[in-house]
């Protein structure tokens, strides 16, 4: 049998905490709680119910929780890491489900998605819906790997991810990271149903629909920026410069035949040229870093 671990980032859960520990101890050899940074008694709580608490000193973020939960789950030789949330929200009685194509060899990650059961679907506020799928939609457009519930936390991850993925966000938008690491790194992915709970004693819990999905959205158009800069600085760049000089050639004519400078065609000129030249000259950077990058990983 593999031996499993779960992760919960949890910031000021101490109401939820202990029944998320509980009933993940049911399917888990080890049950790790991040406490990230929080101000009340979830560590403590945790602790005694036996999980194995790590604690960041100040908030960092969600993302910065994950991350420390994948370097315990290694230091466990953990052969599946199954990360769900500290509020209550997720069912842990779902982690089975979550684990068996890990188990089968069927995928490397596992999502537990909100909009394959269409009744558990039906339940989520109709904002969050929309929101969760237009971001989908965008890491999907990038990954292509037909994930429908991108925001998800509740996952399960094998040995070969916890291997090869290296996180970097520290905020919500670490979720997005992982798919997208995860099709660089040719890792398969696969969607099963999981419940989630949208009471009213989560709504202090939950962040932001707005500020959340901004989050999330930079973080997608960062990571790629940072992925694809030539396609998505450098030729930009170069259009910049193409209507800079058009409106250098312009400016020139109109002096030729009138003998002044026309100011605003010659600032329009200017800034164009200057806007280019630094989109330019930074994805060419960006570019250089991540070969770079992709030789020292290889060497490795």
């Amino acid at each position: 049998m593999p031996r499993i671990v779960v992760g919960v980032p949890a910031f000021n859960e101490e109401k939820t905490i202990a029944k998320v520990v509980l009933l993940s101890q049911k399917y888990a050899d080890k049950v790790v709680v991040c406490d990230d940074g929080g101000t009340d008694l979830t560590g403590e709580i945790a602790r005694e119910l036996g999980a194995d608490v790590v604690r960041h000193e100040k908030n960092l973020g969600y993302g910065a929780a994950i991350q420390t939960l994948f370097r315990r789950a290694r230091e466990l030789d953990a052969d599946v890491l199954v990360t769900l949330d500290g509020d209550g929200q997720h069912d842990p009685n779902d982690i089975p489900n979550v684990v068996e194509p890990i188990k089968n060899g069927e995928a490397d990650i596992a999502v537990g998605s909100r909009f394959i059961d269409k009744q558990l679907t039906s339940i989520m506020p109709w904002y969050r819906r929309a929101g969760i799928k237009f971001i989908s939609r965008l890491v999907d457009n990038n990954t292509k790997q037909g994930v429908g519930d991108a925001q998800s936390g509740f996952r399960a991850y094998s040995v070969k991810c916890l291997d090869k993925l290296v996180v970097a966000e520290n905020g919500m938008g670490a979720s997005v990271e992982i798919l997208m690491s995860a099709r660089k790194s040719g890792l398969r992915i696969r969607e099963v149903p999981a419940t989630c709970y949208y009471g009213a004693d989560l709504k202090k819990h939950v962040h932001n629909p707005v500020k959340h999905g901004v989050s999330v959205i930079m973080s997608i158009v960062k990571l790629v920026v940072e992925d694809r800069p030539l396609v998505f600085m450098g030729i930009p760049g170069i259009l910049s410069l193409m209507i800079g000089a058009f409106f250098g050639v312009w400016l020139l004519q109109i002096y030729g035949a009138e003998r002044h400078i026309v100011t605003n065609i010659a600032l329009a000129s200017l800034a164009f040229v200057l806007v280019g030249f630094f989109l330019l000259s930074t994805s060419i950077t960006l570019y250089a870093i991540a070969r770079l990058a992709q030789r020292t990983n290889g060497k490795r």
